[in-house]
């Protein structure tokens, strides 16, 4: 029996965040699909108000969900409203779906650890939404870059870690 927790965020196109976070240190799934929306059962044709999100499968004994939100906000812009390199409109936007309490406070914490840091041009425009439910997406849509290593992305890590300058100041 695993203790494995799951978390859940949006930031831009799905196919670029599932790369690279699928090799991240502790983590050990990651599917693609849609969150926060206001259909049932929706696809890429059909997704009104939802975000292309992630789940990320975890051990917690390897990584925290301060780290992962940490990579999060380092390998998106967190400052652009509803877009991400070419990619505009909600469905693009920065959110973190948070499932208790605990996470929320994490995540305004680190939103504001990001926020202190100066190092994006404005402030995050991320938004801190309760999660609900995780709608995976297509088939086609899972582990997309491997299928398609020449396939579009706009993420790629832009900084050394927020949690390192924490430690310093």
């Amino acid at each position: 029996m695993n203790d494995y927790k799951k978390a859940y965020i949006a930031g831009g196109c799905f196919w670029g965040m599932e790369e690279l976070f699928r090799v991240r240190p502790g983590v050990r799934d990651t599917e693609v699909g849609y969150l926060g929306g206001d259909n049932e059962n929706p696809t890429y044709r059909n997704h009104p108000g939802h975000a292309e999100g992630i789940e990320i499968t975890y051990d917690p004994r390897e990584t925290s969900f301060k780290k992962l939100l940490d990579y999060f906000f380092r390998i998106h812009n967190p400052t652009t409203l509803d877009q991400q390199g070419n990619d505009r409109g909600s469905s693009y936007r920065s959110t973190i779906f948070f499932k208790n309490e605990e996470e929320k406070k994490t995540s305004e914490a680190v939103i504001k650890m990001v926020n202190d840091s100066g190092r994006w041009k404005g402030d995050a425009v991320t938004t801190l939404e309760p999660f609900t439910v995780f709608w995976a997406a297509e088939p086609e849509h899972q582990d997309y870059l491997i299928k398609h290593p020449n396939g579009y992305t706009c993420h790629f890590e832009r900084f050394d870690s927020f949690l390192k300058e924490q430690k310093q100041a």
